[in-house]
């Protein structure tokens, strides 16, 4: 098995196995509302796509632009919002996250969809499978994002493979900081959350946990545009 970071969307790699990582706040909060009990979740890039995605009702719709609830949601982008099913169904759209899942689903055989709070489960599930692993890091609109590229360093290091050297580097780069949510505080998802007071900025201890979800979301098929995500 090799492993491979890819730390910008725009890197082209591919792997039988992918593993999409947005920790602020996309991926957090997919892991968190399937732990509550939605059960699907529909991933578009665009805003006007989740809106057609919900249009027939049932659907709740989330999402954010540059941190900020999105006009007409219901829920914005906090994994704190989710602790409480309102529907079935959940349309997300995020300014890099939902854009980052619908690249892997088309790279790679499976897609799983990673966190601090699924580090255990998540990274025992793309072990198991015995390929090829690409983390994909979704970045802060195309650019490199130091939260994503930590917790690609954490999955790294517990999958038994050869490291591409990206892989190398996000690794050491992980243990450079003594905690996640010192490597959180530091990047600038987490320096955009803090901007925007108190109740943003508690996301970041929030998805600073640690293995306190075992749910392993993955890539289901495509609903329409949209990459249905559902545990496995």
């Amino acid at each position: 098995m090799r492993v491979h970071v890819a730390f910008t969307p725009d890197e082209s790699a591919a792997a039988a196995t992918g593993v999409v990582i947005d920790v602020i706040r996309a991926t957090s909060t997919i892991c968190q509302a399937l732990a509550t009990g939605y059960e699907r979740v529909w991933c578009a890039a665009e805003v006007d796509d989740a809106r057609a995605l919900a249009a027939g009702g049932g659907v709740t719709l989330g999402g954010e632009r540059l941190g900020v609830r999105i006009e007409g949601f219901d829920l914005g982008n906090s994994p704190r919002e989710y602790l409480t099913v309102r529907t079935p169904t959940l349309a997300m759209s995020t300014t890099n996250g939902t854009r980052a899942i619908v690249t892997a689903a088309e790279r790679c055989e499976r897609v799983l969809i990673a966190s601090l709070l699924n580090l255990a489960a998540v990274t025992e599930a793309a072990a198991a499978h015995g390929d090829d692993v690409a983390i994909f890091c979704a970045g802060v609109k195309g650019a490199f994002a130091l939260d994503d590229s930590y917790v690609a360093g954490r999955i790294a290091a517990r999958l038994d493979g050869e490291r591409s050297d990206a892989a190398e580097a996000a690794v050491r780069l992980a243990c450079s900081y003594g905690s996640a949510e010192e490597a959180f505080r530091s990047s600038r998802s987490g320096r955009n959350l803090i901007n925007h007071g108190p109740d943003l900025e508690a996301d970041i201890p929030y998805c600073a946990r640690e293995s306190v979800l075992d749910v392993v979301p993955r890539l289901a098929g495509r609903h329409g545009v949209a990459a249905e995500i559902r545990l496995g």
